[in-house]
């Protein structure tokens, strides 16, 4: 299997770019945020324990299922950019377990960059969207965003060591299996109630293009500010901001973000 096909089927984009792109016309819409908020709650990781649970679902996810990064000793994924970011979780609410994680990484001076200024700065070429432009306490970058096999509904991979998650379809009820594949979606909008939260008025992310299509169906747009590069996989840089984001939700998602928003200011 490609590392662009893996990476379609993995934990970073898993069915959301299947199941969303089936969703052109949501009959569910109206039961998205009921769904949703009934099994699953949004977690600002505003303690140390909180931060490990992040920690070791990207462990998890980016050094044990993808390989991206090697195994640490103590089961955590940690690096340089953690010490100016905030994260959080999605929590399943019946058994506790968290499912999944996101960081925005924050900068507060020209030393702080954020991953796509260190990594990936050639790929930006609408300089229109330059985060050399903004204010430094006005930029941020989504990254690092994981979702736990059990928790990706898909079809079981025959193949030992593929990093496409099966989910066993007994352990939950067919309510909870629906709302999984939108925990992607919920990600991005907690990440987006926070960047807003915290003052960062233009935000970043490398995202694999059929991912950004998707999240379109949903009104979560993405401005495409370069072409694809190779990337832990084919990704193209995204711009972001407030505006876009609201101004675009459809009916059914705009219910969810006001529901994920409540919860997660509810937090501070």
């Amino acid at each position: 299997m490609s590392l662009s096909k893996l990476i379609l089927n993995s934990p970073i984009i898993g069915d959301v770019a299947k199941k969303v792109a089936s969703f052109k016309v949501n009959h569910d819409a109206g039961n998205i945020a009921e769904h949703f908020t009934k099994f699953l709650k949004p977690q600002y990781a505003s303690t140390d324990n909180l931060r490990k649970e992040v920690f070791k679902i990207r462990h998890n996810v980016y050094c044990e299922e993808l390989a991206f990064e090697n195994q640490k000793d103590d089961g955590m994924e940690m690096d340089g950019f953690d010490s100016h970011s905030i994260f959080a979780l999605i929590q399943h609410k019946p058994t506790n377990n968290y499912t999944s994680c996101v960081r925005i990484v924050r900068s507060s001076s020209d030393d702080e960059l954020l991953p796509i200024e260190k990594f990936c700065y050639d790929a930006i070429q609408d300089k229109n969207y330059d985060p050399k432009k903004f204010k430094r306490e006005e930029i941020g970058e989504i990254s690092r965003l994981a979702v736990k096999a059990d928790f990706r509904r898909r079809k079981s991979d025959r193949f030992k060591g593929s990093a496409i998650g099966a989910i066993s379809e007994n352990s939950y009820s067919e309510s909870e299996l629906r709302c999984f594949p939108f925990i992607a979606i919920g990600l991005y909008m907690v990440a987006g109630t926070l960047a807003i939260d915290t003052g960062i008025k233009h935000a970043y992310v490398m995202m694999e293009p059929r991912l950004a299509r998707s999240m379109k169906f949903v009104g979560i747009k993405f401005v495409q500010i370069g072409e694809p590069i190779e990337y832990h996989g084919l990704r193209a840089p995204y711009y972001i901001n407030a505006e876009i984001f609201l101004d675009n939700l459809t009916s059914g998602f705009k219910s969810l973000y006001k529901e994920i928003q409540k919860d997660i200011r509810s937090q501070f």
